[in-house]
């Protein structure tokens, strides 16, 4: 028997072999520059898409379509009469005539007083004001964008009720010049809002600082006093960011600062300081503007101001209106107000002739400001109705609440 014999076979041997330092390192630069071009990509993504939003957000064009849905109404439409207070409602007795004579069904009252104010029996002679203070108020500030935020809350406490289709600012020393009736028609009958506005080529208010957001060609200029469609009304709640702009970029120089620069001689001057910008005179016209809504606008106020003549900047008395005293309210001086047919826009060369579907009308629906020796003196006159001021004053806190005391 053959015996195979041989040398034994060696095992096989496997060599490890452990990478360098050096390409350990290049390893791991390339995984880590990896990773970094993919954060990066996604970064650039996620700004792109923000921006694109952001710019879309801020287009007018998608803005329109977006903030408003119009739905239909069943029922009555009304008026909402949003009244800007600092506490109480002065001529609240005049008001009473003007609501009594009306159809309730066809207003609401909405009062911005300031907070913690309460409209009731001891506060009001008129059960139409019983509670309608609104549940959130903010102190205001004139010439701070407070004001603004105070309109804004009125309006967005308004827009809860859906038949609410119109929306007239007034201020607590408005007055009516016609009665309820004619004046709900003639706002009834316009499907645009009345908003002054106007573009002043001499206007020095506008801020660079301002821009993109507001650019200096939709920067307006009007009354503050205003009456919306209920499309409008939402377009100013739905606005944040212009209204952002305005709390940061539109403000009034303090009347100490003026008083400050004025001890200190008449040639000094305020450093770095904006002329003083008004928010309230420009706020409503630049959005509606940046909007591209003016075409859906008259650019007027309902409301009659007859502001003091002063070119003096530092003399604040000249940006308030005149007040209207009892001999002021004589009925001479009322008829010139009633019959007032256009306005002239001297920074515009321009005359808005006052039309309603084109139509001739008045131009003014209230005036102010009124006191309440002219308020009486126009109840005593007839001007709201045939009335006797002292028998209706001392009857009216007898009479039971007969129109909604919930609070807006």
């Amino acid at each position: 028997m053959a015996t195979m014999t041989g040398k034994k076979r060696p095992m096989p041997t496997t060599t490890l072999l452990l990478p360098s330092s050096s390409t350990s390192a290049q390893r791991r630069f390339w995984n880590g520059l990896k990773i970094f071009s993919v954060l990066t990509v996604l970064i650039c993504i996620i700004a792109f898409t923000q921006m694109s939003q952001w710019s879309s957000t801020f287009d007018p064009k998608t803005r329109r379509s977006f903030y408003y849905n119009p739905v239909v109404i069943t029922g009555t439409p009304k008026i909402a009469f949003l009244f800007l207070a600092r506490m109480d409602i002065p001529l609240d007795f005049l008001w009473h005539v003007f609501f009594q004579n009306g159809d309730v069904d066809k207003f609401s009252i909405y009062v911005h007083s300031a907070p913690g104010f309460f409209l009731d029996e001891s506060t009001t002679r008129s059960h139409y004001f019983y509670g309608r203070q609104l549940k959130e108020s903010v102190q205001v500030m004139w010439g701070e964008a407070s004001m603004i935020k105070a309109e804004k809350l009125l309006i967005k406490a308004a827009l809860e009720d859906h038949l609410n289709q119109r929306f007239v600012l007034l201020s607590d020393s408005c007055i009516p010049l016609y009665n309820f009736t004619y004046i709900y028609n003639y706002m009834m009958s316009s499907p645009k809002s009345f908003v002054d506005s106007f573009f002043d080529a001499k206007d020095e208010r506008y801020n660079p600082e301002m821009y993109p957001v507001i650019s200096k060609d939709k920067w307006r200029k009007g009354s503050q006093w205003k009456t919306l469609t209920r499309k409008h009304a939402a377009a100013v709640i739905f606005d944040s960011a212009i209204f952002h702009v305005f709390e940061e970029q539109c403000k009034c120089l303090p009347e100490d600062d003026y008083e400050k620069v004025e001890n200190e001689g008449k040639n000094q001057t305020m450093p770095d300081r904006r002329p003083d910008c008004i928010p309230d005179e420009h706020y409503v016209q630049t959005l509606f503007s940046t909007y591209e809504l003016e075409n859906e606008l008259e650019r007027r106020t309902l409301t009659y101001t007859c502001w003091n003549q002063t070119k003096d900047k530092k003399n604040k008395q000249g940006w308030h209106p005149f007040m209207f005293e009892f001999s002021d309210a004589n009925p001479e001086q009322m008829r010139k107000i009633k019959v007032a047919n256009h306005v002239y826009y001297q920074t515009e060369f321009r005359i808005e002739w006052c039309q309603n579907n084109s139509t001739n009308v008045p131009c003014f629906l209230f005036a102010r400001k009124f006191s309440k020796g002219a308020a009486m003196r126009l109840m005593n006159d007839g001007f709201v109705g045939p009335y006797d001021a002292k028998q209706i004053l001392s009857s009216w806190r007898k009479q039971p609440q007969t129109h909604q005391g919930r609070v807006a």
